[in-house]
């Protein structure tokens, strides 16, 4: 599950709405709060978002509870698309 509130701090900062990030992965605004409601996306729209909302490090929003989130930002993330992690 992602982090809900945070990802939605963050369209807001970049003056978007969720149904304009919806428009940019390709679905429709009302899948787009279902996946916001159920905290779960796609990869490819994963990486939409990381790209369009310039996100610094994903996998404090996106793996959130994963123990492995400092290893893969801090050994394999930086500078690499979401992707390229796994």
């Amino acid at each position: 599950m992602i982090l809900v509130n945070e990802l939605k701090r963050i369209i807001a900062k970049n003056g978007l709405s969720q149904s304009d990030v919806a428009k940019h992965i390709g679905v429709t605004p009302k899948t787009f709060y279902e996946k916001m409601k159920k905290g779960v996306f796609g990869s490819d729209e994963i990486q939409i978002m990381i790209d369009i909302l310039k996100i610094d490090n994903p996998n404090s929003i996106f793996l959130p509870n994963s123990n492995l989130q400092s290893y893969y930002w801090d050994i394999m993330g930086k500078g690499r698309r979401w992707e390229e992690c796994f």
